[in-house]
Parts: structure tokens; sequence; C-alpha cells
């Protein structure tokens, strides 16, 4: 392994005398900036880090990688080039252009936020912190990130990889899902960050969480900019910290997913508009696992062709679908209140979530 290049550019730790938390993340900035500039990825909202674009691809970037967010993206820009164009778009346009990121409510909160621009700031994001942060959808991470990136304010944007980072790198044994970490980490990173070029420095941070510092399997120290100062290496912990509290076990649902077709249409309905993926369209769906007689039973037809599909699984944060499918073809009105509609309106049109995807991908 080569160090050379690193060493040279970090603040070493004097033997037999360690450094607070503080001074070892102050003496982090300098080799960790440089080595962003070095090895950052490009993408296009760093390239052009308009508030506008920095805010949507910071909100598709929640619980999204990066390389599946790009061609999002750049349709959405496309689309819906700023503020306005946002606050105007129908629910049904904009969730269409969503499909397949999840976490649809980031998307219904996009729109309330840009209502809200258009009405009190003229279309603009405000360049503050405070007001940022009160937008619908806005929290401290994301704030952060907008405040520093766009508008060059030196607040911090504490995520999942800026946890992990300087939570190995100060050997912090605290538990990061606890909000009182992060903003003590947050308050730690506001006092040692630069007060110029803020946007660089935390995505320095994320960058280094992202591909060196990864949250998947064992840390790349060897390419970190952080090896001579980082105490979970010294101490052989990286394989403890970051600490996590372990995740409650999710809950098993079985469904069954009809694909109900009758002259080349395809019934889809609209969920409640509370609870788990509330307003969006969905294949009719049945709680459990329910035969063919009972399908019929539940439709009110006397007769229907029905053949079944493979059965798929689909994991939400909290809970876990195992589904059946069936493709119903019909030739009467079943029971219901359903949207008939083409397969090209549901390619062009209707957006369906990926908990679906497997049987969507089976309409003809």
């Amino acid at each position: 392994m080569n160090h050379s290049l690193y060493d040279k550019l970090q603040v070493l730790e004097p033997a037999g005398q360690a450094m607070d938390r503080e001074e070892r993340l102050s003496a982090a900035g300098r080799p960790l900036l440089s080595w962003y500039h070095q090895h950052r990825r490009i993408l296009p909202w760093r390239e052009n880090p308009e508030p506008y674009r920095v805010w949507i691809s910071e909100i598709m970037l929640q619980q999204t990688r990066v390389e599946a967010v790009k061609p999002y993206f750049d349709r959405f820009m496309e689309a819906l080039p700023g503020v306005e164009a946002l606050g105007e778009v129908s629910e049904d346009r904009l969730l269409k252009l969503w499909e397949g990121l999840g976490y649809y409510s980031r998307a219904r909160n996009l729109k309330k936020a840009a209502e809200l621009l258009v009405e009190k700031y003229g279309g603009k994001l405000p360049s503050s912190y405070e007001e940022l942060k009160a937008l619908p959808g806005i929290g401290s991470y994301t704030a952060g990130a907008i405040a520093s990136i766009a508008f060059q304010i030196p607040v911090p944007a504490v995520d999942g990889n800026v946890l992990r980072v300087i939570s190995r790198l100060t050997g912090s044994m605290e538990d990061i899902t606890k909000q009182s970490v992060k903003r003590d980490m947050e308050e730690l990173i506001k006092g040692v960050m630069p007060k110029e070029d803020p946007g660089s420095y935390n995505q320095a941070l994320i960058e280094a969480g992202a591909i060196v510092c990864v949250p998947n399997g064992a840390p790349l120290c060897g390419s970190c900019p952080l090896f001579s100062l980082c105490v979970a290496r010294q101490k052989d912990l990286t394989g403890v910290i970051p600490v996590k509290a372990p995740k409650k076990e999710r809950r098993t649902e079985h469904r069954t997913i009809l694909i109900l077709t009758k002259d080349g249409h395809v019934a889809i309905r609209k969920r409640d508009d509370t609870g788990l993926l509330a307003s969006l369209y969905e294949l009719p769906g049945l709680e459990g696992r329910i035969s063919q007689e009972q399908i019929k039973e539940t439709l009110g037809v006397k007769e229907a062709k029905i053949t079944p599909l493979p059965e798929a699984k689909h994991i939400f944060s909290h809970v876990e679908w195992h589904m059946t499918g069936y493709r119903v073809e019909l030739t009467e009105v079943p029971k219901g209140d359903y949207l008939w509609v083409t397969p090209e309106e549901i390619k062009k049109t209707y957006s369906l979530p990926g908990a679906f995807k497997a049987y969507t991908k089976l309409i003809r």
C-alpha cells in the first residue's frame, strides 16, 4: 500500500499524545479535501450546483444509489426544469416521473415545497439554512446540503455516510441511529468545517463514506485519505464501528395480486389516502393466499380464464410482502371500483409502485 501522498498531506498524530476528536477532525480537513478534488465522481448536479438541481438530487439520493439516480435526475430536469414547473405539475405526472424511486411521499413533498416557494419566495429556494429546513420534506441533512453546496453557507450535512466516517475516524462507540448522536456530530463538524467552500467539505465526507469507508463490507482503508488518523483502523475496530442498534424484525404479509384484463384493458385502482403506498395506483390485491374459486367469488363473476403467475416478494422498511399472482381474463364487468386502462397508458401515464414490478412487467 502506498500512503505517501496522503501522509504528506496529513497531520500525523504525535507518538504517545492522542488527539481529541475535534483536533482529529480538524487535522483531517486538508487531506480529505485534497483527496476529494482528485477522486470525486463526476455527477450532473455537482457540475452545475444550482439550488434547484441540488435540492432535487438530494431528495432523489435518499435511500437510492447514485448510479440509479442519474437517469431519473436527467428525465426530471428535462420535464420540470424549475420550481414553477414543479409546483404546477399534476400529481399523476409527478408520480410517473418518480416511478421506481420509491418513497412517493418525497415526491409529493417536493410539489408542496415548490408551491410554497412560488407563493413566498418568488419561485427560488431561500439562501438560509433555517428557511430551507422549514420547507416540506427537508430535514437537517438536506437543508445543510443545499445551503453549503448551492449557497456556500458553512453548515454540516450529516447523513449515514458521514456518521460512519466520523465514527470510525474518532473511534466513537455511540449508537449512530440515535438522533442525539447525529445532533452531536453536526455540532462537532460545525466547529471545525472550513468557512471557504463548505460544500466541497460536506461532499468530501459523504464521498469518502460512499466509495472508501463503504456501508457494506470492509472499508477500503488502503485508499483512504484519513488512513493515518483513523482510530477504528488503528485499533482494528472497523468491523465494530459504527455501532447501530439492531433493526426491528419486519413482519410478513401474504397477498394475492391480480392482473384483471377485459377487452384489451387492465384494471388498476387507487389505494387509500393513508398507510403504506398511500394514494398510489396499484394492481388489485387481496389479503392472504386466495384460491381461484375465491377469486371469482370476490369479483362476482361466473366465468373467467385464470392463469397462475410466478410468486414474488417485495421488502419495505417494516414489512415484507410475499405475493401470489394470477392473470384473470374477464368477459363480464367485475365487482369493484376500478380504472380500466390500456397497457400503453400504464407505461406512459399511470405510476405503479415498484412493489408490483414482478407483475406489471407481465402486463401485455
